[in-house]
């Protein structure tokens, strides 16, 4: 059995454990209200905005954007990893990992190459550790207070090199955030954009739905609109699941620091029972000696 002073001082030590997981857990909390706000108050414009872009798609002429056209064969396939950069968060990063490896191995085995761009450390040592092609990497984005512009300027990169054929198809890896309790990583396609709704088909839920689908005025013409909305939609989407993920970072760590916490308060009963038991037994040795000196010394 150990020691009285062995016990004590991991008694202590828990202690000063649970309260980093507490203080862990309380900055997490903070943290997700303003993530979730944020979340919550893009989520309308980036509805409108595929609303409107569904409209315009309907009004467009023959002529397709290239960011539309699937190609034929698809040779090079680019992956948009969002992790966090910091761990203590659950299994948060790793099944965003195991996903991106998953899509990663059925694309390969489809006869692709494939390249990534790392949002976050654990997502960019991953790459290295697996010796993948890396062509860009964002650190402290993911977790932190970023803008519109940090999906915006890595979104232009990507389409940019799309166009130029340098990619066939690219994904994004994001955790979607549920709830609380659940933050599924999901594989999002980003281009080419997929098939946006007809207007015809709007108008038809509409009508199911509302009774009434409200009209936009197209100026300049809807081609020369389309042309402008389609890379801001690859913005809106590659924003949409930095927030996302975001999120997610701080509901799986504010959980984590939580079960941590409760943990560290198991373990501190355990301890103190172990610490209790050593005492008692120490106590009855001392007796044992004091009587065993008292015979001796009657005798």
């Amino acid at each position: 059995m150990a020691s009285l002073k062995e016990v004590k001082s991991k008694i202590n030590g828990v202690k000063k454990t649970k309260q980093i997981t507490k203080a862990m857990n309380m900055v997490a909390a903070s943290k997700l209200r303003g993530a979730q706000t944020a979340m919550e108050s893009f989520h309308p414009y980036a509805e409108k905005f595929a609303e409107v872009l569904g409209n315009i798609a309907g009004k467009a002429g023959d002529e397709v954007s290239p960011l539309l056209i699937a190609r034929e064969e698809v040779k090079n396939v680019h992956i948009v990893l969002l992790t966090s950069d910091r761990g203590l968060c659950g299994g948060f990063n790793t099944n965003l990992l195991e996903k991106a490896e998953s899509f990663m191995e059925e694309k390969v085995n489809a006869g692709a190459d494939v390249s990534f761009t790392a949002f976050g450390k654990k997502g960019r040592d991953w790459c290295r550790r697996e010796k993948l092609s890396i062509v860009d990497e964002y650190i402290n984005v993911v977790g932190g207070k970023f803008g519109f512009n940090t999906a915006s300027t890595s979104a232009q990169k990507i389409i940019d090199a799309f166009l130029n054929n340098e990619y066939d198809e690219v994904h994004v890896v994001y955790a979607r955030f549920m709830s609380m309790a659940s933050q599924p990583p999901v594989v999002q396609q980003l281009l080419p954009i997929p098939v946006i709704e007809t207007a015809e088909s709007q108008e038809q839920v509409a009508e199911e739905e509302k009774g009434y689908l409200p009209e936009h005025i197209c100026e300049p013409s809807p081609d020369a609109l389309l042309d402008e909305m389609l890379p801001r939609n690859v913005y809106v989407q590659l924003y949409n699941a930095l927030l996302e993920t975001s999120t997610s970072e701080h509901a799986s760590r504010m959980k984590a620091m939580d079960n941590a916490t409760k943990a560290c308060d198991d373990m501190i009963e355990s301890l103190t029972l172990a610490y209790n038991k050593a005492r008692q037994a120490a106590i009855t040795m001392e007796l044992m000696d004091i009587v065993g000196g008292a015979e001796a010394l009657r005798g």
